[in-house]
């Protein structure tokens, strides 16, 4: 598989539409059994929103580069508001109707030592007229995108969803279904539909062996009028199946941590692709990767383009083609770490050859955080700090070998002439949580140390590996 088809994510023009949701976490520490009743009593320490439902595809989208569009259904309440505002900070164009005599869906989990204690449904249905509010405004939008990709949590957003699919279809749209109704023929035109095992029983599918769940799958989609079936099938991994062909990919995932909205997580992954413009097979071989990176994560997790370049790095096999995030693209990668709860670590250098003591520093920087941003000279720059006979490797190169390095998350170049030749700028932009620097320097010595402290950040001197530098290595070399 071609990874530079990863550079085209942001060509993948998709509109989410369906039943979105405000999904509200309460974590605290659990210490007793309360004396009203025999339940446990949980002091809540913090609250995190998320966006939920269909607002959670649209996040995985946004996540993967993908330029997302969102339509559904709120209430005129603080929920609403809410979520709105997260939506507005994920970069995804959402435009959500307000419905006044209903509430916004939100589903309230109080959380305790990793364990969903209980959970709080706040919900009335939507009704057909509601519906039909959506499906006005996506005749507006649709020529927009290139892909319309219905997610339904059967709270009624979707109740004229046989008329939205003829919108997109006439508007010369690919759609994609993430179903919920055991009624398949109610997505007759739809491109893709990607059930999970659960929901391909309920609507009449065989799973007692490979030969009959084949058969009724290409039953389900000739009667119902849909193109393909993508079939999620937990530990079994996913099945491809149209009329004439029938793709199994196996299951990418050693440990399952949770597998909340992993099933986004595949159609958001899915589209995504196919909008890059990747094959229906690759694009299905991306979205089992994306699947059981999700899985591996606690709550409704998203993947990131380099996490998934990363897990395809392992699953081919291949050490040649590294992707490399369009460095354009690398701070919005960083605000949604920041946004997700991630502590951000950044350090900076040359790194012209890269050598043990620069594998082991890095170790070290990126041991202090989540994720590890490089701050990397360009070449112009090393040509002012170290003569004209330097780099060595030009910034294309440096960079590649840096980000295949476990331990660093994203590369951004830095030195242009009119910015000077220390990533004080960078770091300014990045508001790193902590800001790593190697060598023997005092912390007001280190370019954007100012910035840091003053932003409620750390500032970490770490030691280099003796004997250990490019300079030694590029004078080894001209003595031989």
């Amino acid at each position: 598989m071609n990874l530079s088809a990863l550079r085209n994510l942001n060509q993948a023009k998709v509109l989410v539409v369906g039943d979105v949701m405000l999904d509200r976490y309460w974590h605290g520490d659990t210490g007793r059994i309360s004396p009203e009743a025999p339940v446990p009593v949980v002091k809540v320490s913090s609250l995190e929103d998320k966006a939920g439902g269909a607002a959670n595809v649209a996040k995985n989208i946004a996540h993967l580069d993908g330029q997302v569009g969102l339509l559904g259904l709120i209430g005129e309440d603080d929920n609403g508001r809410q979520l709105e505002s997260i939506l507005a900070k994920e970069q995804i164009a959402s435009q959500l109707v307000t419905v006044a005599e209903l509430p916004t869906i939100a589903k309230m989990r109080v959380i305790s030592r990793h364990q969903q204690v209980v959970r709080l449904d706040l919900e009335e249905p939507f009704v057909q007229s509601h519906s039909q509010l959506l499906l006005t405004r996506l005749e507006q939008v649709v020529n927009d995108y290139d892909f319309v990709l219905f997610s339904d949590y059967n709270k009624g957003a979707l109740s004229c969803i046989e008329e939205m699919i003829s919108v997109a279809k006439n508007a010369g749209k690919t759609v994609l279904i993430d179903p919920k109704s055991s009624d398949l023929t109610r997505y007759r035109g739809a491109d893709y539909i990607t059930p999970n095992l659960n929901e391909f029983r309920l609507a009449g599918g065989d799973s007692s062996s490979e030969e009959a769940l084949t058969e009724s799958a290409r039953s389900l989609i000739k009667q119902a009028g849909i193109g393909a079936m993508l079939l999620t099938r937990s530990e079994q991994g996913m099945s491809l199946i149209t009329q004439d062909e029938k793709h199994d990919y196996a299951a990418q995932v050693r440990e399952v941590s949770d597998v909340t909205g992993a099933g986004d997580t595949v159609i958001a992954t899915l589209t995504t692709m196919l909008g890059a413009g990747l094959s229906p097979s690759e694009a299905v071989e991306l979205a089992n990767l994306a699947a059981g990176i999700a899985v591996a994560k606690l709550g409704a997790a998203t993947v990131t383009p380099e996490e998934l370049s990363r897990k395809l790095g392992q699953y081919l096999r291949q050490t040649g083609e590294h992707y490399q995030t369009p460095y354009e693209e690398v701070l919005k990668h960083i605000e949604f770490a920041k946004q997700n709860g991630e502590k951000i670590v950044f350090t900076n250098g040359c790194f012209d050859i890269l050598h043990a003591g620069h594998v082991r520093y890095l170790a070290q920087a990126k041991a202090r955080g989540d994720r590890l941003v490089v701050g990397l000279n360009n070449d112009d720059s090393i040509s002012r700090l170290k003569g004209p006979e330097r780099p060595i490797n030009p910034l294309n190169e440096r960079a590649m070998v840096l980000s295949a390095l476990a331990s660093v998350d994203w590369v951004i170049p830095f030195g242009k002439e009119s910015e000077g030749d220390t990533p004080a700028k960078l770091i300014e932009q990045i508001s790193p949580h902590i800001l790593v620097k190697g060598g023997d320097y005092q912390v007001s010595e280190i370019a954007g140390a100012d910035h840091v402290l003053a932003t409620g950040g750390q500032v970490e001197v770490l030691a280099f590996l003796d004997g250990c530098s490019t300079s030694n290595i590029i004078a080894k070399a001209r003595e031989t």
